[in-house]
This record gives C-alpha cells, structure tokens and sequence, in this order.
C-alpha cells in the first residue's frame, strides 16, 4: 500500500472543505493510506492541479460557484488523461442523474454526512490502488 494518497478537493466554499477534511480523517479506513488534500477554490486551479499530476481521487462540490462540479467533472474526463476517479457531493439526492452525467464515479449528498462520505472514499482509494495506478 502506498504511504499516502493525494485528494483533490474542489469548493468555494471554504466550510465544505473543511467538512471533507474533517469527515475524511487522517484517513478514511484502515485499509486505505493517509490522505494529502489538495484545496481548490477555483476550476482554472483544479485543472492546473490535474495537469501537474498526482492526485489519486478528485472531491467535486456540485454546487459550487460559478462553475458547478458536475460540469467540472465532465470537462476533466474530457481533458485529462488518465482522469482519476471523482467523488461528486449534490445537493439533493434527486440530482443523481446528474452525477452519472457528469461520470463521477461515486455521489454522496450535502451536507458532508461522515461515515457515508469516508465509506465513498475509501471505495475509490481502494478501486485506485487496485488498478495499480
């Protein structure tokens, strides 16, 4: 197992980032490696984040401003090479239809429940280690 795994955390909202942060621990499970955040607040800062490379899982806040993360989402899986799973938070659980649109690979709603979004992160970190990348 790798010693520590980098999440992409996209927001502009400084309390939703810090509701993944704390929901997320120093890590999410005890199979998976310690976590490293990334903190954006803009989308320019994401892509420039992807294309600098090592991000393991990306965290996408569907109702951020002024460019949502399910179109975020959709953009990155478009451009970015080898693309790394995304964990998308909605703001209503209706909205996910949407999520498979935008081709997140796990959704989890708003606010940041902890044993539901861990439990999200957890599975992607694991399915990354598994692909070997």
């Amino acid at each position: 197992m790798q010693a520590t795994a980098t999440v992409l955390v996209y927001s502009d909202d400084a309390n939703t980032r810090e509701q993944v942060r704390l929901a997320t621990g120093r890590r999410p499970a005890p199979d998976v490696p310690v976590v490293e955040f990334v903190e954006c607040a803009t989308p320019a800062a994401v892509l420039t984040e992807l294309d600098r490379g090592g991000i393991d899982v990306c965290v996408l806040d569907g109702e951020a401003v002024p460019m949502g993360g399910m179109g975020l989402c959709r953009q990155i899986k478009d451009e970015i090479f080898n693309c790394p799973p995304v964990l998308l938070l909605m703001g209503r659980p209706q909205d996910a239809w949407l999520a498979t649109w935008s081709r997140a690979e796990a959704a989890v709603t708003l606010p940041v429940e902890p044993v539901e979004f861990a439990d999200a992160l957890a599975s992607l970190l694991r399915r990354k280690a598994l692909a070997g990348a």
